[in-house]
């Protein structure tokens, strides 16, 4: 008789629709849901059930249920949506697939998918993103990698910039540091780096024209790619976009006042807009008490 291991485990979306963890899938496990984005080899979830395979005969691998179960051989990217179809020509045995290799490279570079968008109090929010209350955001991408960049309302807030610096290939950020710093004329600020870990990716695009990041800051305009040090810690520590709609309505209401204080004028939204250039068209609310109120919060 075969051994079932059932585990409870926290439900955690990561910029995908909810999905079956892929032991689950096989039939070995009774519930389990993936956040790894069905990238099993980084898995410590699967690491684990592969050294409980070694200790019980009578475990099999998701690998040799799931060809049982689906002689097709459906590939892994299908499940994750990469790709609409696709057969595996390996075994399930993804370290020799070249195709998988070309997609973790690609997807090092480049920015998948497509981004749903709320528009709240005049700023827009991406769906299923986590957030940083520095105004960061992050998304977890194929390998078990966080793409990071800086939400509408920094850059809203900011206006246009001279400069991002971003820390080099290979340099260890910490969630509630320093991640990158901006740069406007002659005024600085740093932003706070949503996830503690190793960069794996920098999008030289936005080095050296910084207004793709403005203008796209949820898509084109990512900043890094980052290697977390605890994957699962990244979830719980940020801000998953359900509670970000609420946080984002406060942080424009907190805006409003500062601006209402020293203008005595409001300026929310119209017609759900808000000006690309919040800063520059009201120097007087002071870069130092911006950066200060909204960008480094921890």
């Amino acid at each position: 008789m075969r051994t079932r291991v059932t585990r409870k485990v926290k439900k955690v979306v990561f910029g995908i629709q909810e999905q079956q963890c892929i032991w689950m899938r096989a039939g070995i496990v009774d519930f389990k849901l993936c956040h790894n984005v069905y990238d099993c080899m980084s898995c410590s979830f699967d690491k684990a059930m592969q050294r409980a395979l070694k200790e019980d005969g009578g475990l099999n691998s998701w690998r040799k249920e799931m060809l049982d179960k689906f002689p097709e051989k459906q590939c892994r990217h299908m499940l994750t949506g990469n790709v609409n179809v696709r057969a595996c020509s390996y075994a399930y045995a993804c370290a020799r697939c070249e195709f998988d290799q070309e997609l973790y490279e690609r997807q090092l570079v480049e920015f998948p998918g497509v981004i749903r968008m709320l528009k709240i109090s005049g700023f827009n929010l991406a769906v299923d993103y986590l957030y940083h209350p520095g105004h960061s955001w992050a998304r977890m991408e194929y390998g078990g990698f966080v793409r990071v960049g800086m939400d509408d309302f920094a850059w809203k807030l900011v206006g246009f910039p001279d400069e991002i610096s971003l820390p080099e290939i290979g340099a260890q950020v910490i969630a509630s540091g320093k991640g990158w710093v901006l740069r406007r004329g002659d005024k600085t600020s740093p932003v706070m780096s949503p996830v503690s870990g190793k960069v794996v990716a920098r999008n030289y695009k936005v080095i050296f024209d910084p207004g793709i990041a403005k203008d796209d800051p949820y898509g084109e305009g990512w900043l890094l790619m980052i290697e977390p040090e605890n994957l699962p810690s990244v979830s719980e520590r940020l801000m998953h976009y359900e509670d970000a709609e609420n946080w984002l309505k406060m942080e424009a209401a907190r805006l409003d006042q500062l601006v209402d204080e020293i203008y005595e004028v409001a300026i929310a939204a119209t017609g759900g807009e808000r000006s690309e250039d919040i800063y520059g068209n009201m120097r007087s609310i002071g870069w130092d008490r911006v950066v200060e109120k909204f960008l480094i919060r921890k």
